[in-house]
Order: structure tokens, then C-alpha cells, then sequence
């Protein structure tokens, strides 16, 4: 796993972080550096950063351990690029039904948010990370598919695989239909990033804000663990009680082929997985 590197002094001295060494957290899929109870990461994006810390700051959800942020003592969430948030035990595993559970509570409490302003944004040169997940998002709803991405001027695809992508999306959003739904803040990725510790509550770190209905959100879980995660074809079922669950499931497996089409580091190996999701949603749908 890379690590980056450490945070520099005038970050510590500004989060009152100066008690302890910082010691890089090695193997525990966080880019980051534990100093004492607090870990401190470097954000891809300050807006989004400064909104999940004042989100989570006073966020309660029942059954639920959540990162709370530490300010610094000016009173900022991010410093140089740095966050600072305190330490949750725990690593993600393959309890997909919990983490299900776990969006149906999370994405309840985060109803009350009000839509944050950048996700009124559309992608716009030069793209990094925020953009290619802006715009899939966008693709998997507006007609055509990807017309935003088109619209900014994002390259595409040159791979097969890429050129695949694009033409599962293109087929799937022939079987959309419409949806009369709710949308709110709901945090769009939580495959892999629900932390569990033995019997303790499950955790979570940040909270990525999509402005979608609950039940994308969960549509997503599931095709990231079927995807990639080696989940049952069963859990599909399961959580079938969601709302407008077909076209949800459709929908975000749009997304996540929009990822995959759109994003430059995006490898072969996580194309056939996918494939096999398209193929369960076709059924359904």
C-alpha cells in the first residue's frame, strides 16, 4: 500500500497534535497518519472535506460508531490539505447485510441535510477524481447517458474494456424507467468503507455525499459486493424491499460502469465482475 507522506509540523502544531509521533497506519486501507486518537489524511478536496467533518460532527445514528472531526485551533476542519479526525477501530469485511443495514440508518439521519452546493457542480477541467465520479453519477440518470462527461470534454475510453463499459451502459439505459423518488444527501460509497471490530458497532470515517434516493445508495453496496466483493446472488433479494429496487440497481450499476469508462486508472480486472452484475440486473429489470 503507498503512504504518504508524513504531515508537516505546522499541521500538528495547528491540531494540537504535538504529544505524539505520527506513525503512518500501514496495511489499515486508510491513507493516513495516527497521532495518538487522532488520524490526520490528506484530502483530494477541501469543499467536500470541510462538509462530511461538520456533518459528522454532531451526527448521531443509532448502532453506530462514527469519526468525529478535531478542529483546529483556529477552528478549521482542514489544514493545508490535512483533516484531522478521531481514531476508530476496526477494518472493513465482507458483512454486506450489516453494512446494508447500516446505509438504511445512516442515510435516515442524513435526510435532514440540505443539498451542499458543489454537488451542483458539473465536471469541468482539469478533471480529477471528484469529476470522473461527478459525472458518472450524472450519466447514470440524464439522457443521454454520460452527456455531462461528454459536455466537459472528458477523454474516452481507448481500451476495450472502456469501449465494453460504454456499451453496457448504453444498453441499460435503454431499460430505465421513470421514478418518482425522494432525493437527499445520501453517502454513495460505503462499500469498503464500513469499519467493523468484533461485536462492536460498525464505524465509519467520512461520509461521501451524493444527492440521490436511500435506496441508490444501497443499490450501490450491492453491486460493488457483487461485483467485487464475492457476495451471495442472494443479497439482491434480501434488500429487493427497497423502494423502485430494479431501476435503483440499474442505476448504480450505470454508475459504476461510468467509473470504470471514465476514470484513467482504471484497470481490465474490475470490468468482468461488473459484467456479471449487468447481467443479474437485466433479469430484473
Amino acid at each position: 500500500m503507498t503512504t504518504i507522506a508524513a504531515p508537516p509540523e505546522q499541521v500538528l502544531t495547528t491540531f494540537g497534535l504535538t504529544a505524539h509521533p505520527p506513525i503512518a497506519m500501514e496495511g489499515s486501507g486508510v491513507l493516513g497518519w495516527r497521532v495518538g486518537e487522532v488520524v490526520l489524511t490528506l484530502v483530494p478536496d477541501h469543499a467536500r472535506a470541510a462538509w462530511s467533518a461538520n456533518a459528522r460532527e454532531n451526527l448521531y445514528v443509532e448502532g453506530m460508531r462514527i469519526a468525529r472531526p478535531l478542529r483546529a485551533t483556529d477552528g478549521r476542519y482542514v489544514v493545508s490539505g490535512w483533516r484531522a479526525d478521531t481514531y476508530v477501530a476496526g477494518s472493513p469485511e465482507p458483512r454486506y447485510d450489516e453494512v446494508l443495514a447500516v446505509a438504511d440508518r445512516l442515510n435516515a439521519a442524513l435526510a435532514k441535510l440540505e443539498r451542499p452546493r458543489f454537488l451542483l457542480q458539473p465536471p469541468a477541467p482539469p478533471f480529477d477524481d471528484v469529476d470522473v465520479f461527478n459525472a458518472a453519477d450524472r450519466g447514470a440518470w440524464e439522457e443521454p447517458p454520460l452527456r455531462s462527461a461528454r459536455g466537459a470534454g472528458m477523454p474516452t475510453p481507448t481500451e476495450d474494456d472502456g469501449d465494453a463499459s460504454v456499451a453496457a451502459i448504453k444498453e441499460l439505459a435503454g431499460l430505465r424507467r421513470p421514478v418518482k423518488m425522494t432525493q437527499q444527501v445520501v453517502h454513495g460509497d460505503l462499500f469498503g468503507t464500513v469499519l467493523f471490530a468484533g461485536a462492536a458497532a460498525p464505524a465509519i470515517t467520512d461520509i461521501v455525499p451524493y444527492w440521490r434516493p436511500a435506496s441508490w445508495a444501497s443499490a450501490v453496496v450491492v453491486v460493488d459486493a457483487l461485483a467485487w466483493g464475492g457476495a451471495d446472488d442472494e443479497l439482491i433479494e434480501r434488500w429487493s424491499h427497497l423502494e423502485e429496487w430494479p431501476q435503483m440497481l440499474l442505476r448504480a450499476t450505470m454508475f459504476r460502469l461510468g467509473v470504470h469508462a471514465l476514470h484513467p486508472r482504471s484497470t481490465a480486472g474490475a470490468l468482468p465482475g461488473l459484467l456479471r452484475v449487468v447481467d443479474k440486473v437485466r433479469l430484473l429489470v
